[in-house]
């Protein structure tokens, strides 16, 4: 499988590249970005693209792709919607209305949140315009597009948060974390479980296309 990777070098993406250049299911992963991880394997492509919302440059390139893990995104703390949303839903979606028409056949697994409002109608902006993002992704003419909603994230092999703020929360929880995620694996997720759990999504698919927080650890465990 050759796999496209938004945001390698955040918290998330971080986590889902480490899995898929483990996985031996994955052929290649092309890593796009506006920064480089910096990174040296064999699989591993990596394209400095400093505008994201024009990906026609890199049409061919882009071409002939099997999957794609969107793993981009912002906090929405201190952003107005429409700051929010620009990245959030307007990107995302350059992004994957670029990809649909040079791979039909392609899974994008979408990385959202837990509490995202899929009726676009409720009182919370950030869940307003995850659930708006969703839905458009739901639209376009992917083979699957599946919305993932994690809720708390543990970092694990070293990864860490490119966002201060919660890099610093993790460093003082980073003792708890692992006790509150076998306490509450509903609501506590780790990076290697979460990129396991979208490459399963990607490769095999799935049997619904919103994936909550309580679905995580079946589909983020060791194995095929």
């Amino acid at each position: 499988m050759k796999l496209i990777l938004f945001g390698a070098t955040g918290m998330i993406g971080q986590g889902a590249l480490r899995e898929a250049l483990r996985d031996p299911e994955i052929e290649a992963v092309l890593a796009i970005g506006r920064s480089l991880t910096g990174q040296r394997h064999p699989k591993l492509r990596e394209i400095r693209h400093p505008d994201l919302f024009d990906l026609a440059p890199l049409a061919d390139v882009l071409s002939g792709h099997d999957a794609c893990l969107f793993c981009l995104g912002i906090s929405s703390m201190g952003l107005s919607e429409a700051q929010y949303a620009r990245i959030t839903h307007d990107l995302t979606l350059a992004v994957a209305r670029t990809l649909a028409p040079l791979n039909p056949r392609m899974s994008f697994v979408y990385v959202s949140a837990a509490g995202s409002d899929a009726s676009e109608r409720g009182r919370v902006m950030w869940a307003r315009v995850r659930g708006r993002t969703e839905n458009a992704l739901f639209r376009l003419p992917f083979r699957r597009v599946y919305a993932v909603r994690p809720a708390a994230i543990r970092p694990r092999d070293g990864i860490r948060s490119r966002t201060g703020g919660v890099d610093a929360l993790y460093r003082v929880l980073g003792p708890v974390l692992p006790l509150l995620q076998r306490a509450l694996p509903a609501y506590v997720t780790d990076t290697r479980a979460l990129g396991r759990a979208m490459l399963r999504l990607a490769k095999r698919g799935g049997l619904i296309r919103v994936i909550e927080a309580r679905d995580l650890p079946a589909l983020g465990r060791e194995g095929p």
